[in-house]
């Protein structure tokens, strides 16, 4: 091989390897073009009639889903539960819950989904089992030699502060959803008090502590055999159902698992180790964390994270109305995406620069429509088409991994006042069944009214499949409309850059460039109720490619005005985006 050869072969090499090392750190080459789409089974689609949602209902509706331009799903707890918490409380993690249907049911829908190219990915639920898991039982026995004594978190005392806080759980109206203290009292042969993880029914999974005190005998460190034990039962669940064909997991609470472990270097440290072993034997596997901290998250192995409402409050700051619950708990007093045009975007902004900057090369960052844990999009004042359109072009237009929370691409309300099922309390409003079609069950279910999981509300039967699938100016077909585009665009993608050109003091509109290579685009986004005007400097041309408010590129106009700037005019609530060419 001759010398000037050898030198560009290896850095050819070094390229190929470079590429590779990017891709491996990013996850599966799948992602880079992935758009979630997020269902609470429960309230999706009922089979059998019996008010209840079932994997056979969502594997009727692949084809819908497909429809949408979203290609991977995630579907909250499918497995056997006591339903105490929404599915949250497992009895058995290695089993579909009959609720839903069978293992084989969920091998189907899987299949079924692959022959459209849609990936699914399960919630992993890591940190607790329901305290009727077969685990727990065993870990209650006396002997503490036998397989399952450490999987839990036990011991005969606990501190007089500890004390205080179990009296005040039990004082309370209803002890078995107080979330007061970390112990529960128990009458066991194994110990008096176990430690739990949210509810008293949700015993916490011993995966240590990250400094064990010497004088808390049941403090062990994270390398013991009992931690050791769970972390590898935790690899059996993801094999299990790996090799059933699902494509990942979001794992729920996932920097809980180390106990005491303030800066979470030694959860950091956990999911490496699982992390690793999970890029050895499955590689094409995607792994989603609610942490909501990308910067940590995305060191531990996980290839998307979410920044949502927990953790630093940038989410809030945009979506959550001062008079919902989510707003008063978090403070805010004018959301971003309000028509009164009073909100800010520098506090989301200040943190999620920061955690872009830290993890694009490495991992990507999520901002969903909603979850089942807080309000949709559809809540307080925010309702009418057009302020939704408005919020999803920017959700949609933003780099990192969309999550679409079912029922948002048709506007479905967030409920106020509805009942408490199976642990949901204030979360009930956003779990309500998919509305399809204008009926008495909104074309969920064949069963009586009576007997729905949660009712439905489709304001006069707007709020359904059936009523915006063939009208051009719907939602569904806005969000439709947006999903092409961006999947058209290296720009608007996944990789895409960002680069913020508004000024953060004068938030009104919002103005953002996406870009790949030669290829650019500004979004601007004014959800106020007022028409606004902000010079951007983009010396090229301007063409719109996307357009909300009027529904019309009249909505917008842009005009030159000085080689290096070009005015841009909204008019209220209305949004665009426009390519650079």
């Amino acid at each position: 091989m001759k010398p000037h050869f050898n030198r560009l072969f290896l850095l050819i090499a070094a390229s190929l390897f470079s590429m590779s090392a990017l891709q491996a750190q990013k996850g599966p080459q799948w992602l880079s073009e992935a758009v979630f789409y997020q269902i609470y089974p429960s309230s999706y689609k009922d089979s059998d009639g019996n008010g209840i949602g079932d994997l056979p209902g969502i594997e009727s509706k692949l084809d819908y889903i497909q429809s949408l331009g979203v290609n991977a799903l995630w579907l909250n707890p499918i497995y056997e539960s006591g339903w105490f918490d929404g599915g949250y409380d497992i009895i058995d993690f290695y089993k579909v819950d009959p609720r839903f249907g069978t293992n084989t049911d969920l091998v189907n829908l899987v299949d079924e989904a692959h022959k459209r190219g849609i990936k699914v990915c399960l919630d992993l639920v890591a940190g607790h089992s329901s305290d009727k898991c077969e685990w727990f039982k065993k870990s209650m026995e006396a002997d503490h030699n036998q397989q399952y004594s450490d999987y839990f978190i036990w011991t005969d005392s606990v501190s007089d502060k500890e004390k205080q806080e179990i009296a005040k759980r039990m004082s309370s109206d209803d002890p078995a959803t107080s979330k007061k203290g970390r112990f529960v009292e128990i009458d066991a042969p194994r110990a008096k008090y176990y430690e739990k993880n949210y509810y008293a029914c949700q015993p916490a999974l011993n995966y240590g502590y990250a400094k064990p005190d010497p004088s808390h005998p049941w403090e062990q460190s994270p390398s013991a055999p009992g931690p050791q034990a769970v972390k590898r039962e935790l690899m059996n669940v993801m094999q299990f159902w790996f090799d059933k064909g699902v494509d990942g997991f979001r794992v729920d609470m996932a920097a809980s698992l180390v106990k005491d472990d303030p800066d979470k270097s030694a959860t950091i440290k956990l999911w490496d180790e699982i992390m690793a072993w999970k890029e050895k034997e499955y590689p094409q596997k995607a792994m989603i964390s609610e942490w909501s901290n990308p910067t940590q998250s995305i060191a531990a192995g996980f290839n998307i994270d979410f920044m949502i409402h927990i953790g630093v409050k940038a989410y809030a700051y945009l979506f959550f109305d001062a008079d919902g619950r989510w707003g008063k708990s978090n403070k805010i007093e004018n959301a971003y995406f309000e028509t009164a045009g009073k909100g800010s975007v520098k506090e989301f902004f200040e943190h999620y620069l920061v955690e872009y900057g830290n993890t694009k090369s490495r991992g990507y960052i999520a901002l969903p429509s909603a979850n089942h844990d807080f309000q949709r999009l559809s809540a307080g004042k925010r309702d009418s088409p057009d302020q939704l359109k408005v919020a999803m072009t920017f959700l949609l237009t933003m780099p990192g991994v969309p999550f679409i929370y079912y029922g948002d691409e048709i506007g479905m309300r967030f409920l106020t006042d509805t009942p408490n099922v199976e642990g949901s309390r204030d979360r009930s409003g956003t779990r309500t069944p998919m509305q399809w079609a204008d009926d008495a069950s909104a074309g969920f279910s064949t069963c009586d009214p009576s007997m729905l999981y949660l009712p439905v509300f489709t304001k006069n039967g707007t709020l359904t499949v059936e009523s915006q699938e063939n009208d051009p100016n719907s939602l569904l077909n806005y969000v439709r409309g947006v999903l092409a585009l961006r999947k058209s665009s290296a720009a608007l993608g996944n990789n895409g850059d960002l680069s913020v050109v508004s000024d953060m003091d004068s938030p009104y509109p919002l103005v953002y460039k996406r870009s790949s290579g030669s290829e650019s685009f500004l979004v601007v986004l004014n959800p106020s109720a007022e028409p606004v005007s902000v010079t951007v400097p983009v010396a090229g041309e301007i063409s719109v490619a996307c357009v909300t408010g009027k529904v019309s590129a009249k909505a917008v106009k842009a005009k030159k005005t000085t080689p290096a700037g070009t005015s841009v005019k909204l008019a209220g609530v209305s949004a665009a985006v426009l390519k650079i060419n």
